[in-house]
């Protein structure tokens, strides 16, 4: 195993962690708090959980899994409990998907149409940024939560060495 194989299965550790801190937080909220408009880009907890896994499925149909297109704001679980347990069913998607990679299959393409327009990024480029993706909307859930007088604790991606 290299060490870039190494360090997408650890960012696919890293978001499992981190996502199921976050949903056990937003657990403990209602309903109306998780969906208050809290004037964030995807206006609330809920929105931006939701846009989250929204962006994990499109990047990995991009990875060969299952075609997802959808409005990158579009709902796609209304009921909480069933975003929980689609977002745990996508991180083990993610976790499978990071098990095949290989340097060789990171030095390839990833090719894709985004609004008709053809793209094309080295695999490990994209993949990258489906991590990094994960991450900057995360800290924002964090701040939300915050804002609604839920502290998310530690979020460090060292922390995870840690546990």
């Amino acid at each position: 195993m290299s060490i870039l194989t190494e360090h997408y299965r650890g960012l696919a550790r890293y978001n499992r962690w981190m996502n199921e801190k976050l949903y056990a937080v937003a657990a403990g909220l209602s309903d109306e708090e998780r969906r208050r408009d809290l004037r964030a880009f995807f206006r609330s907890v809920h929105g931006t959980l939701n846009h989250i896994l929204l962006g994990d499925r499109i990047w990995l149909g991009r990875f060969g899994g299952p075609a997802f297109t959808a409005p990158l704001d579009d709902e796609l679980y209304a009921d909480f409990e069933t975003l929980r347990a689609e977002r745990a069913r996508t991180d083990g998607d993610i976790e499978a998907w990071v098990e095949t990679l290989d340097d060789a299959k990171l030095a390839g393409p990833c090719r894709y149409s985004r609004k008709g327009v053809e793209m094309e990024h080295a695999l490990w480029f994209a993949a990258l940024h489906m991590f990094n993706h994960q991450t900057h909307h995360r800290g924002q859930t964090t701040t939300l939560l915050m804002q609604l007088g839920v502290d998310p604790g530690v979020t460090d991606l060292i922390a995870l060495l840690r546990k």
